[in-house]
């Protein structure tokens, strides 16, 4: 197993793969999440006009920038969001709101299905409705695929999920599907890996609940037996994957309604990426194991060959790397001095 940082390809990505957007305007759904906010950073820095929707919005997540406007709301409305892509005469969409932790979703199905299904569905159908909408990108998950029995996911295969947040992404990943062939909407759908990077609040999620653990000195907690498999990829990697089959879709009418695997070939156990951040961090601690996890996948492995191969797509940054640029933003945000 292991890091798995020399699945990295040499290759750096043709920055044409990435498209011009200059003076776009792109409806961002879930703009205060992790990849929300990544998105939406490498947006601006590429001249587009982003409103960012979000039923979340705090005045700590503001962002003030040039170009970005905040819209507080609710996925799931329809007439509010009739009224956005209409008045600010949005020509992209990208769709991240979610619900998208495992834990709540087991304790509270039907209000992940309704976050995640019925916020898709409400959101292409106003696509649909307005008609002017030139790209389209719907967020799954990797998690869609279900259990593989360990093999490595591709987009060829089923998507065959057993539990409430699995199942909910599938759901809008079809939807998208549909909307697609049926409707001929320009929309395209990425599944990617687990991300990690720095703006992500939810403590439960192996990298920031580590990460804060160290800064508190206290063990970090690893809620399954240690040796549950995932792949793990930057968000900036991921926002970048993100515009990429953006711009793709808008251009290529043979992409409608196609899934695309994003994923940087750095798999690990969760023992193992806990052991990553106490050597980035510089720590002796140790952590405790819980084992308390159910209802997710042991291993979980993706291919991004596809992206490579139809989209240019290489992701950019090695985990000691993104590792690092994570810890410092925790550090900072956290008020901890560094060590």
């Amino acid at each position: 197993m292991g890091g798995g940082d020399s699945a990295l390809g040499d290759m750096g990505m043709i920055d044409d793969t990435v498209g011009h957007w200059s003076g776009r305007r792109v409806l961002v759904t879930g703009a205060a999440g992790l990849l929300g906010r990544s998105v939406s950073t490498e947006l601006l820095d590429r001249g587009a006009n982003v409103l960012g929707l979000d039923i979340a919005w705090t005045e700590r997540d503001a962002v003030n920038a040039a170009g970005f406007t905040t819209v507080p709301g609710d996925v799931r409305d329809y007439s509010a969001l009739d009224t956005v892509l209409r008045e600010e005469h949005v020509d992209t969409v990208i769709h991240l709101a979610a619900q998208t932790l495992v834990g709540p979703a087991v304790e509270d199905p039907v209000t992940t299905f309704s976050h995640n299904a019925e916020g898709t569905w409400t959101l292409l159908e106003a696509c649909r409705g307005r008609g002017s909408v030139e790209r389209i990108v719907v967020a799954s998950s990797d998690k869609a695929y279900g259990d593989a029995g360990g093999r490595p996911y591709r987009e060829a295969m089923a998507l065959r999920p057993t539990h409430p947040y699995d199942s909910s992404k599938a759901m809008a990943d079809l939807l998208a599907q549909t909307y697609a062939h049926t409707y001929g909407l320009p929309v395209a759908i990425t599944r990617c890996a687990n991300l990690y990077g720095g703006g992500d609040l939810n403590w439960s999620r192996i990298v920031p609940g580590t990460i804060r653990s160290v800064l508190r000195d206290e063990s970090p907690e690893i809620r399954s037996d240690g040796t549950f498999l995932r792949d793990y990829l930057f968000v900036r990697d991921a926002a970048i994957a993100v515009l990429v089959l953006a711009d793709a879709v808008g251009r290529r009418s043979e992409l409608r309604g196609q899934a695309f695997n994003f994923a940087a070939g750095q798999r690990l156990t969760a023992l193992e990426m806990v052991d990553r951040i106490l050597q980035v961090m510089r720590s002796t601690l140790r952590p405790t194991i819980l084992a308390v996890s159910r209802n997710e996948v042991p291993a979980q492995r993706v291919s991004a060959a596809r992206a490579r191969r139809e989209l240019g797509w290489r992701p950019q940054v090695r985990l000691a790397a993104g590792l690092a640029e994570t810890v410092a933003w925790y550090r900072a945000h956290l008020a901890r001095p560094a060590a």
